[in-house]
């Protein structure tokens, strides 16, 4: 039996919300974790955070890129369509409390996860900045229910086509230097996690990361999302995905993964290759 999609919509170019009966995925699940899907039968196992929840009606949502093939495949199916398999919650969950002020940033889509997170801490009694920065206004997305879990939403966009523009960094600086921030937490791509705490640092703000961009196989079988945190070896998606920001090695990180896009861009060039030889 597999997992009912019962929504289907395309929230930007080549970027894909669906939701999927899945009441048993759903009835633990928390902010920051993860699920794995698999789009056919024998497929490869894919690790995606979980977006949003319906704990009542027992529906898991889910935000994906359509790049590679299994999400690919996934992008294929439909309303009334079913993935196979689904298992989950997996990782270990965003620790929340009542900190006091807590700036959650979101680049590109790190939007996605990012809005459980704000709930969660918005929930336990914190007044929660978000800020959203992406390269225009195409990609940006989720902007009514940001507003609904954060007390003010910023907008930048790289060619200032939505919002101001900018890079996020410049809005957290300015939220620094307005008032005491407890906490904040960045999710996105490496640079701008790296950018956020390398602003953060110096201001002795604890600041989280979230790792999954890094993720593979999702149970530390693979070792493709092994990262250095404190001078020790950590595993994105069983010691995480979350870390503290400050500790991780962040040029060890991107060193890596340029390598494995880089394999991923000479693979496809000789799939290519080969289907124009047929």
């Amino acid at each position: 039996m597999g997992y009912k999609i019962i929504s289907k919509k395309e929230l930007c170019p080549n970027q894909y919300e669906i939701t999927i009966e899945a009441p048993f995925v759903v009835k633990n699940a928390k902010a920051g974790q993860f699920i794995i899907f698999r789009a056919e039968e024998n497929g490869e196992r894919v690790p995606l955070t979980i977006a949003d929840v319906d704990k009542e009606k027992g529906h898991l949502t889910i935000v994906y890129m359509a790049v590679g093939y299994s999400t690919k495949k996934l992008a294929a199916l439909n309303v009334g369509d079913e993935i196979p398999d689904i298992v989950g919650p997996l990782g270990v969950p965003t620790h929340i409390e009542k900190v006091g002020t807590v700036v959650c940033v979101a680049g590109g889509y790190g939007a996605a996860p990012c809005y459980l997170i704000a709930k969660a801490f918005k929930d336990a009694g914190n007044k929660v900045y978000m800020v959203m920065g992406a390269r225009n206004k195409n990609l940006i997305f989720w902007e009514n229910k940001m507003q609904k879990v954060s007390h003010e939403l910023f907008i930048t966009t790289d060619d200032g086509t939505l919002g101001r523009q900018g890079f996020v960094t410049g809005v957290v600086e300015e939220l620094i230097n307005k008032e005491k921030i407890d906490l904040v937490i960045a999710v996105g791509p490496m640079p701008m996690m790296r950018a956020v705490c390398n602003l953060t640092k110096d201001k002795a703000i604890k600041t989280i990361v979230s790792m999954n961009p890094i993720m593979v196989d999702g149970t530390g079988m693979c070792g493709a999302c092994r990262l250095t945190v404190g001078g020790e070896t950590k595993f994105a998606c069983v010691d995480g995905p979350d870390f503290d920001g400050h500790l991780v090695d962040f040029d060890e990180v991107i060193a890596r993964t340029s390598i494995y896009k880089e394999q991923e861009k000479h693979r496809d060039e000789n799939c290519n290759l080969l289907k124009s030889a047929k």
